[in-house]
């Protein structure tokens, strides 16, 4: 039996709002994730998830993730692209994931059961759903992360030692490839981004076969239905004409660690990513402070006036501040009024592996993490 089962379109709408909120910034357009999923409702009526334990142990998962930079395409991007005779009219309309799904079972000759998310994200959740419903595949109440990422070592396989490889990749022009084998996680990483930036953007691809067994004992359980439960937490707060924000923030564990104007926004494709910062001029009790937050895809570096704050592998999001919409970091512009909540990281990623690949140190800051709790009690 199913743990939860979608069948509106505002529930899809309210998971999406939730996954696009746990996407820390991340995680694919949620605009994206809606089209897909009502889709999906048009076609089979529901869109259903099940908690790990009800799983029969038997068979095998796959991992479908959506692959590539979040940066939006320039005029140069469009000048190289009409020198490769590529037209984005003519794009792959069907969902990348279930591509890459099929042709992974095609290159290995084995038939996954289950489906698990890497991910939480506007589009890349949904994403992995809609490839399990259109494929009559399981799809577990978990992912791998908790979050969104933007590197597919930092995840709960790799931190138990679980080979990515076979990847198979399918892009938006129809592109196929597939990754046999890697000297190491990393390398996996390289390949599979570099594919997704030769076709402008964004790949799907799979990997992570692991048998049923061994999933359970590395997902991190429940958060497909933690993300239906906040998105419906804003829903109902705005419909009694409260601010969700602190609500939100309290039901996650979080605070609230900012609010404000964004005053200045920077952002570069950079290596297959969405580099950036956003800074924010404060404003109620945080006026006349200042706070900025770097991200690569997602956010993972904070500093309160120019001192270093909330880091990964905690989480930032960045939210609309009138009515706690979380906000996708393509879609930040300045003069938007927002709020900053913070969520402690799951705890997955706080052990010694986790923060080598998470923390402040692995993006390159000269930065010690220090646990959420620490650094915002006052």
């Amino acid at each position: 039996m199913p743990t939860k089962t979608l069948t509106t379109a505002e529930n899809v709408v309210d998971f999406v709002r939730g996954c696009t909120f746990f996407g820390t910034g991340g995680g694919g357009r949620p605009s994206e994730g809606i089209r897909l999923l009502k889709e999906v409702l048009s076609s089979k009526g529901e869109i259903t998830w099940m908690d790990a334990n009800d799983i029969p142990e038997h068979g095998y998962t796959v991992c479908p993730f959506l692959m590539g930079s979040i940066a939006p395409w320039t005029d140069e991007t469009f000048k190289q692209m009409k020198q490769l005779n590529l037209d984005p009219e003519k794009r792959e309309s069907a969902n990348l994931l279930t591509k890459s799904i099929e042709l992974l079972s095609k290159f290995t000759g084995t038939q996954p059961e289950v489906v698990v998310p890497i991910e939480l994200g506007g589009a890349n959740t949904p994403a992995a759903l809609t490839a399990a419903s259109e494929l009559n595949l399981v799809v577990v109440d978990g992912d791998y992360t908790g979050r969104a990422i933007p590197e597919i070592i930092q995840t709960t396989p790799h931190l138990n030692g679980k080979e990515i490889c076979p990847i198979a990749s399918w892009d938006q022009w129809g592109n196929m490839c597939y990754i046999e084998k890697s000297v190491n996680p990393m390398m996996a990483e390289r390949i599979g981004k570099f594919l997704s930036a030769a076709a402008f953007g964004i790949s799907g691809q799979a990997g992570f076969l692991i048998p049923v067994d061994d999933m359970k004992k590395i997902v991190v359980r429940g958060t497909l239905t933690e993300c239906l439960e906040v998105g419906e937490l804003i829903r109902a707060e705005r419909k009694q004409g409260r601010n969700p924000v602190h609500k939100v923030a309290e039901k996650t564990g979080g605070k609230v660690l900012f609010k404000g104007t964004v005053a200045k926004k920077h952002w570069e494709d950079r290596e297959g990513y969405y580099w950036g910062y956003h800074e924010i001029a404060g404003s109620e009790e945080f006026e006349g402070h200042k706070f900025k937050i770097w991200f690569k895809n997602e956010n993972h570096i904070s500093w309160l006036d120019d001192t270093p704050y909330v880091t990964s592998p905690d989480m930032l999001i960045v939210v609309q501040f009138a009515d706690c919409e979380p906000l996708y970091n393509p879609d930040i512009q300045e003069g938007m009024k927002v709020a900053v909540i913070g969520i402690p990281a799951r705890k997955e990623f706080l052990s010694k592996n986790g923060l080598q690949v998470l923390g402040p140190k692995y993006f390159g800051f000269d930065i010690e993490y220090r646990p959420f709790e620490e650094i915002t009690k006052k």
